[in-house]
This record gives structure tokens, C-alpha cells and sequence, in this order.
């Protein structure tokens, strides 16, 4: 995981397996005060989510596959 220009860059093993994300997330570097309620990002549909209450970019690094086992 890393950030560049304010997006969160997450590897494939980063994500849930429903293919998402939670934010507020430790991997944003997020502190106690700046966070907010809990919720569900799906970045394997389209590779990014941005979160719509403090517009946090999460997504995939490049070259990152997501696997779903059905």
C-alpha cells in the first residue's frame, strides 16, 4: 500500500472478498478526529472508489489482479 497524490494505491490482498474496502482505513493514515462513519467501497468493480464523505481515492496498484472465488 502507498499513497500518491491523495489516492490510496491497495494490492489485491488489500481488499475484502467481496472485492471492497472500508473508510475510514489504516491504510489511509487516517487519525480519530478527521474520521467518519463506516463505509463499504467496492474497488474491484472498477478498480477505484472514491469515498463520498471525506473523498478519499482508493485504488488498485497497477499491474493488481482481483480473484473471485464462486
Amino acid at each position: 500500500m502507498s499513497t500518491t497524490k491523495g489516492a490510496v494505491e491497495l494490492r489485491a490482498k488489500d481488499l475484502n472478498p467481496q472485492g471492497g474496502i472500508f473508510c475510514p482505513s489504516p491504510l489511509a493514515d487516517m487519525k480519530i478526529w478527521n474520521s467518519h462513519p463506516k463505509v463499504y467501497l467496492d474497488v474491484a468493480k472498477t478498480g477505484e472508489a472514491r469515498c463520498p464523505y471525506c473523498g478519499t481515492v482508493y485504488k488498485l496498484k497497477a499491474g493488481e489482479v482481483v480473484g473471485h472465488a464462486h
